[in-house]
């Protein structure tokens, strides 16, 4: 199912021979996304902003990843030590109905993991922190 643009801010979904209508609305520094009369806000975030800025000499480099909306973990992929490479699953997230593979916006070595399985999060919980190898 690829969603088509019928016009801005209104999408065509077609789940099977099912035509759905999915409207995306900024409303402030989100976007109300509603799909079949039920709506949820949503925070876009860019992933690269999350690394961080590092800034002077031995400036620390860490990625916090955190939850896009409230959700419950279906499973943690990771645990602290593990080395892992950018784009990396660290987290799966349940919200409405759909799981989410939360990745790592960087290479590095986890140095959190601040939930577990079956945990309810909130939307911007961080659940993983990956700091930066140095290089």
């Amino acid at each position: 199912m690829k969603p088509v643009q019928a016009e801005p801010g209104v999408w065509s979904l077609t789940p099977g021979s099912r035509q759905r209508e999915l409207r995306v609305e900024p409303d402030g520094e989100q976007y109300r996304v509603t799909l079949r009369g039920r709506s949820v806000r949503l925070l876009v975030e860019d992933p690269r902003s999350w690394a961080g800025a590092a800034k002077g000499k031995g400036a620390s480099r860490a990625a916090k990843v955190a939850s896009p909306m409230p959700g419950r973990v279906v499973r943690v992929l990771v645990e602290v030590g593990h080395i892992i490479e950018a784009g990396q699953g660290v987290v799966v997230v349940e919200a409405m109905k759909m799981q989410n593979e939360l990745k790592s916006p960087i290479a590095g070595t986890v140095t959190q993991v601040q939930v577990s399985e079956g945990a309810n999060v909130n939307g911007k919980q961080v659940l993983v922190v990956v700091e930066a190898h140095a290089g």
